[in-house]
C-alpha cells in the first residue's frame, strides 16, 4: 500500500510481480546497506568496494552516492536543513525501490539526522535494512579532508557543515560500526560481509 500523498487523485498501483518472484529471478534477497558518518570517514570508498565485491560474487548491487545523486535526482536541492532532509527522504525511497527489485542498494550519505535514517529503514523494511556507522573521529576526517570541505568550513566559506558547526546525531544502535582510522577498507569490507552472512543476506535464492 502506498503512503498518504498531499495531492489529490493519486492512486497506488500494485505490481503484478511479487518481491519474491523478483528475488527468485536474481537469485538473492534485495536489501539496503546504509553508510552514515562524517565527510571524509570513508563512506564512498567502502560503498564502491562493497559494490565491486558483491557483484564479483554474483550479487547484483548498486551504489547511491551522496555527491552523485546531487548531479541528477537531487540537483534541485541545496544544503539547508530542509533540503538535506528531503535529500535523504528521496534517497531512502529510491533505495527501497532497488531492494524491492531484488538488488542490494548501497547508500553512502552523511545523513546526520536520526529521523531521516529511521525513515529510510521504514521505507525498506527493518529486515531489509543494514545501518553501518563509520565512527571515524572528526579530527581524522578533517586531516584527510579529501574534498577540501573542512578547510572551507573553517574559513567560513561553508556554513552548517556537519561536525564543525552542523549537528550529527550518532546512531545509537547501528548494525555495524566501522573504525576506518584503525582498519583498512578491505578489512572493513570483510567485517561487513561477515555481518551480512550472519543475517543470511548473502544466501542465494533458489529459482523454481
Amino acid at each position: 500500500m502506498g503512503k498518504e500523498h498531499k495531492g489529490t487523485n493519486i492512486t497506488w498501483h500494485a505490481s503484478r510481480v511479487s518481491v519474491t518472484t523478483r528475488e527468485q529471478l536474481l537469485g538473492q534477497q534485495g536489501y539496503v546497506v546504509w553508510l552514515t558518518g562524517f565527510s571524509g570517514s570513508g563512506k564512498s570508498t567502502i560503498a564502491c568496494l562493497l559494490e565491486e565485491r558483491l557483484i564479483r560474487e554474483g550479487h547484483p548491487a548498486y551504489v547511491l552516492d551522496g555527491d552523485n545523486v546531487r548531479h541528477g535526482l537531487n540537483r534541485d536541492l541545496g544544503f539547508s536543513a530542509q533540503d538535506r532532509d528531503e535529500n535523504i527522504r528521496r534517497v531512502g525511497e529510491v533505495a527501497a525501490m532497488f531492494s524491492k527489485a531484488g538488488v542490494v542498494a548501497i547508500a553512502a550519505f552523511i545523513s546526520p539526522y536520526a529521523k531521516g535514517r529511521q525513515e529510510a529503514r521504514e521505507a525498506a523494511g527493518d529486515d531489509a535494512f543494514v545501518e553501518i556507522f563509520l565512527d571515524t573521529p572528526i579530527a581524522e576526517c578533517e586531516q584527510r579532508d579529501p574534498k577540501g570541505l573542512y578547510k572551507k568550513a573553517r574559513a567560513g566559506q561553508i556554513s552548517d557543515f556537519t561536525g564543525i558547526d552542523g549537528p550529527y546525531e550518532r546512531p545509537p544502535n547501528a548494525d555495524i560500526t566501522l573504525h576506518t582510522e584503525r582498519f583498512t577498507p578491505p578489512e572493513c569490507i570483510e567485517q561487513i560481509l561477515q555481518f551480512l552472512g550472519s543475517r543470511h543476506l548473502l544466501a542465494a535464492r533458489h529459482t523454481h
